[in-house]
């Protein structure tokens, strides 16, 4: 796929699959068009067996400044509810599909922007990364980012973000949870392909049932949690690749998966 908003590639002899904002000019903005195609992009890797993980990352000095809010002027209630439909599909289907993603936050990361970052597995972000929610600086609340936000940071640090509208950089956001690596802009493709290297060494079969898991037992009570997983570890465990694995532990051999 490639325009003027979104561009993709496989790198196969890595097994990333990359998806690329490209519309730098305009400080790369989740527009519907954009959105829309992210969407398609990340559903079209999650078929794709040469894929094991998948990078969301941007061109230019800024990862996404959210919302195209032109879209926004003078519109019905439908046609709000529309983007914000398509926001949420897009943000879903980032933690629906069977591979990590991983965000690479190379510049601001504001509203939407921010809600991207937050709504993807992982997130290595150049030192000269910023994260904000500003929206209530213009009258209009970053509710929907908040619900990525609030999953990452804890209550009172996405309040702080939401209520006051101010950034924080990279450093600050790797402490408050958000982020989980923070290196030189120059080094921001090179750790993350290292990161997504390590990633990509287990059993895609074993990383789809671990995210899938992740997600369903994060937010329900402890007791329901353990119910869950001991169904999906037991589910696991006599799958091929699992008893590949542990069979390849204990003689001392790298396991060969076979995705089953």
């Amino acid at each position: 796929m490639n325009d003027d908003a979104v561009r993709t590639e496989i790198d196969t002899d890595a097994r990333i699959g990359t998806v690329t904002l490209s519309r730098p000019g305009q400080r790369n903005p989740l527009s519907t068009s954009a959105m829309r195609q992210v969407t398609a992009a990340l559903r079209e890797f999650a078929t794709n067996e040469s894929v094991r993980v998948v990078v969301i990352t941007a061109d230019g000095p800024v990862f996404s400044a959210g919302h195209d809010l032109s879209e926004m002027i003078d519109r019905t209630l439908d046609d709000e509810r529309a983007v914000f439909d398509v926001c949420t599909e897009m943000m879903n289907t980032v933690q629906q599909i069977p591979q990590p993603v991983i965000a690479a936050v190379q510049g601001p990361a504001i509203a939407a922007g921010c809600q991207l970052a937050a709504s993807c597995d992982l997130v290595v972000a150049a030192s000269t990364a910023v994260f904000g929610t500003p929206g209530v600086r213009i009258g209009l609340f970053c509710s929907t980012p908040m619900v990525a936000l609030s999953r990452s940071v804890g209550r009172k640090r996405a309040m702080q973000m939401l209520l006051t509208g101010e950034t924080v950089d990279a450093h600050t956001a790797a402490d408050w949870g958000l982020v989980n690596l923070v290196v030189e802009p120059d080094q921001l493709d090179t750790q993350t392909r290292t990161l997504a290297a390590r990633i990509s060494d287990a059993s895609p079969l074993t990383l789809q049932i671990g995210k899938q898991a992740f997600y369903r037992q994060i937010d329900v009570p402890q007791d329901e949690a353990y119910k869950l997983m001991s169904e999906t570890m037991a589910a696991n465990a006599v799958t091929c690749d699992a008893q590949e694995g542990m069979s390849a532990f204990l003689a001392k051999r790298k396991p060969v998966w076979q995705g089953k």
